[in-house]
């Protein structure tokens, strides 16, 4: 008899086992795929507001004349990925949060915690997210962003070098030599006979401020492979400043050659002052110039996917909220929380590159900071409170 009721017993604790163990397993999957879902939509909501602010302020400087307009997409991309290291810290933590707080909201959180589960199981399924995600921004921000800054300055170098002439965009004014020459060609249906259409051209030199007009403009190659905008019949006003002195001139053709650039020496300038910038300088050029100023650029590369995964399950006991009472409160705080945490990453940056921190304790510092923080606020969530007496009245 009592084997048969140890027998029984002993299949009933297995039954129980395999079901928690079942539950525990729809529980990871369930988390897991909202946590994803959630993620790309905010990852992919955050790349097209920043995409579509990048491109406005390109396309104002291609209209400035400061860009070419067949830069302008290289320009954005590279921009994006230069930017991806925090839209991807910022989309796991609004990822997560969102996802526990909806939880809480719809009250399934009543359905895990009444199965058995708790808070802290939320933490293995979002370590599964957050910990690839940490390991993406980690090459992101040692390899690919670096290398990303550094295509920016040489996409805006060979612009620099390109000739005058092959910067003028009828419709468009133009300016060269730091606005010692100003141009402005309007668009012409005529390209054969008139390329360029009508000229306004300002020309500064120490004595004279020339104004020049004509009706027609094309390019022209000498034998010699100088090129030339040459300007068809017109007028031309020189005007010394100070003075009353004025000169006028009319022209049949009026030739203008505007130098062409050292392609290989400015590309190589161009790319020394990239180089000097710490936020494009190889993370291993970084390592060997044993500077602060190198030594905070190194901090800040291995800052964000730290604060990623902090983040990520900083966001768990934040995102547990009250059905009963209004969340706005809530998720303002934990968007506070969050906004704290990236500042002190870079006021900790700025310690370090003017010595006032040591590199081996800010490069920890704030993390720990915050990890400890989000353990306490994990604990006091998980702390079941002793319920109040009654209270007796008198008779």
């Amino acid at each position: 008899m009592l084997n048969l009721v140890s027998g029984a017993l002993s299949h009933r604790s297995w039954h129980v086992v395999f079901r928690c163990q079942k539950e525990m397993s729809l529980f990871k999957r369930s988390v897991v795929s909202e946590i994803a879902n959630h993620f790309s939509v905010v990852l992919s909501t955050l790349i097209v507001v920043w995409l579509s602010v990048v491109l406005v302020r390109l396309l104002g400087e291609a209209a400035a004349g400061r860009i070419g307009s067949d830069v302008v997409v290289g320009l954005a991309t590279f921009t994006l990925i230069a930017a991806l290291p925090i839209i991807l810290t910022v989309s796991i933590f609004i990822g997560v949060l969102t996802t526990v707080t909806r939880n809480y909201r719809e009250s399934e959180m009543v359905v895990w915690f009444s199965s058995g589960l708790s808070l802290a199981n939320w933490v293995n399924p979002v370590l599964r997210i957050a910990i690839p995600i940490a390991i993406l921004i980690s090459f992101l921000t040692l390899f690919a962003t670096p290398w990303a800054n550094r295509q920016i300055g040489e996409y805006r170098a060979r612009y620099e070098m390109r000739s005058d002439l092959s910067k003028i965009t009828p419709g468009q004014f133009l300016e060269t030599e730091k606005g010692a020459r100003v141009f402005f060609v309007e668009g012409t249906t005529n390209v054969t006979d008139n390329p360029l259409g009508q000229v306004f051209m300002r020309l500064i030199d120490p004595d004279w401020l020339t104004l020049v007009t004509s009706a027609s403009a094309k390019i022209e190659t000498e034998a010699n492979g100088d090129r030339f905008l040459v300007l068809g019949a017109g007028h031309r006003y020189d005007l010394k400043p100070g003075t009353s002195e004025m000169r006028f001139a009319e022209f049949d053709a009026f030739g203008v050659r505007i130098e062409s650039k050292n392609a290989e020496e400015s590309l190589e300038k161009a790319r020394a002052s990239t180089l000097e910038s710490r936020r494009s300088r190889p993370t291993s050029l970084l390592i060997s110039d044993k500077e602060n100023s190198s030594y905070g650029q190194i901090m800040w590369r291995l800052a964000l996917p730290l604060a990623a995964l902090n983040l990520a399950l900083m966001a768990i006991p934040l995102g547990a909220v009250n059905p009963r009472i209004g969340r706005s409160g809530d998720l303002l705080i934990a968007g506070l929380v969050a906004m704290l945490y990236m500042n002190l990453i870079n006021i900790t940056q700025g310690w370090i590159i003017h010595g006032k921190l040591r590199f081996v304790i800010g490069v920890w510092l704030i993390h720990a900071i915050f990890g400890t923080f989000t353990v306490v606020l994990l604990w006091h969530r998980l702390r079941v409170k002793e319920p109040k007496p009654p209270v007796v009245k008198a008779a």
